[in-house]
């Protein structure tokens, strides 16, 4: 982040482009619902748990996500709150769809992560915290579900600290846990807020006081609750550092919040601290230089796709990763396999699936991050193309891109046909069995390199 900088004009200072991570099931998608509702952007929050139409929530448009009641695509969506502008980009929650949050993640200015209250920092969060580290990304940090039986506060605290190696600072602090949760001493302002629980659409009442002295605290903290919330609270002070504007717009501070994202509290809190604290855009690197976001010609940053682009339109590279997961495909009809490679060219272009022609043999394998991808990929084939699948196993389990030296490319090539493949781009894939494979090559050809990764020029 650039504290030099010279001022943005208002109307885009005023922006906050950011991305929520979490593990699935951590709360991601009710939050999402309850940004767009307390942005006006939605009348009623649609509920995961529910029947019928109220299921269907507004980030989730796949019939697939309606069905299922999960997030696997990246939506953006964008609306004000209060003074701000905030574009919000919605990503996976489920951990098969990672890829799509990765790239979502190399476009935004900040990141919000939720956590589970009772599970704390989970394996998928781990993973995407890794990629924001690798931007220096702001992290806002919230502390889900406090309204069921959740960890102690300090150990949430520690665990966060501990495995991701950052900073942590209470923006907030939870009074009581469970069904004796009642809200939150906001640190910050120096504010109590109440939830209720009787209307899960409602805004926290909140009580400006006077420090943690205040007698008015009393007339709505037990006073068993408020002892403890005196006594964490110095305990927190002298323990925990306080909140630090530049620490965090490093990346190496994550202040957090808690709260109930289905019941409303402690949502609002969090999106004042985005408007706040959040950065305004970001300056983008490009080939030739860095853009900033006053410039008067229009940019963007393109990290999702959709098929069918111009190829004069192709100047601006995204991440794609190597697939953990290889299946065979073929049509229900084998009339229609030319059907099958447009539609199977559509979505890795999209970036929805890997998708290699072997050099022997027939057909094609499509590779994927996780088994609901084929699923996904099933259905939207049928959908889209009326044209039924089926995906069968392969005896390839990775993939690897593989660059280097022309001569050395030919003489790999010839030796290994039959774990050859080309993507879509055409470029020389390495279809891959077992570990030694990789190994093998890399101590038999020293000149070529293997990638798990490779730039999608879009």
């Amino acid at each position: 982040m650039l504290d030099n900088a010279p001022p943005l004009p208002p109307e885009i200072a005023r922006r906050r482009t950011f991305a929520i991570i979490s593990h699935p099931d951590a709360g991601k998608t009710t939050l999402t619902e309850k940004f767009l509702l307390f942005g006006g952007a939605i009348q009623m929050a649609g509920q995961v748990r529910a029947k019928g139409e109220a299921r269907r929530t507004r980030s989730d448009f796949m019939k697939l996500e309606q069905e299922r009641g999960i997030s696997v695509s990246a939506s953006a969506m964008s609306f004000d709150y209060r003074q701000f502008r905030f574009n919000l980009v919605d990503t996976p929650g489920h951990s098969d769809f990672s890829e799509d949050t990765y790239r979502t993640l190399t476009a935004v200015d900040a990141a919000i992560m939720v956590i589970d209250g009772a599970k704390g920092v989970e394996s998928q969060t781990r993973k995407l915290f890794e990629v924001c580290r690798l931007r220096d990304l702001p992290i806002l940090t919230f502390c889900n579900k406090m309204d069921r039986e959740s960890r102690d506060t300090f150990e949430i605290i520690d665990e966060i600290q501990e495995n991701l190696a950052i900073d942590v600072t209470p923006a907030s602090w939870p009074i009581g846990v469970g069904r004796d949760f009642l809200g939150a001493y906001d640190i910050l302002h120096d504010r109590l807020d109440i939830m209720d629980r009787a209307d899960r659409n409602r805004v926290a009442e909140s009580i400006q006081i006077s420090g943690l002295n205040d007698p008015r605290l009393a007339d709505h903290v037990p006073a068993d609750l408020l002892a403890r919330l005196r006594e964490d609270l110095e305990m927190a002070r002298e323990l925990l550092p306080a909140f630090d504007r530049a620490s965090f717009l490093n990346g190496s501070m994550t202040p957090i919040w808690f709260g109930s994202a289905i019941n409303s509290f402690g949502v609002r809190e969090l999106m004042d601290g985005i408007g706040e604290y959040g950065p305004p855009p970001q300056p983008q690197k490009t080939a030739e230089r860095q853009i900033t976001a006053d410039e008067p010609p229009v940019t963007g940053f393109v990290f999702k796709v959709q098929a069918n682009m111009d190829p004069k339109h192709r100047d601006t590279g995204i991440p794609s990763f190597a697939p953990e997961l290889l299946q065979g495909v073929r049509a229900g009809d084998p009339m229609k396999a030319k059907h099958l490679e447009k539609a199977l060219m559509q979505f890795a272009e999209e970036g929805a699936a890997k998708v290699f022609k072997p050099m022997i043999g027939s057909g094609f394998i499509v590779g994927v991050v996780g088994a609901l991808q084929f699923e996904v990929l099933a259905s939207r084939i049928e959908e889209e193309y009326s044209l039924p699948v089926r995906f069968e196993g392969s005896q390839f389990t990775s993939a690897r891109w593989v660059t280097g030296p022309r001569e050395a490319m030919d003489r790999f090539v010839n030796v290994n046909r039959g774990h050859i493949a080309t993507d879509h781009d055409g470029d020389i894939v390495y279809l891959t069995r077992l570990k030694w494979d990789i190994e093998r090559i890399e101590r038999d050809f020293p000149e070529l390199k293997l990638s798990a990764t490779k730039e999608m020029m879009v």
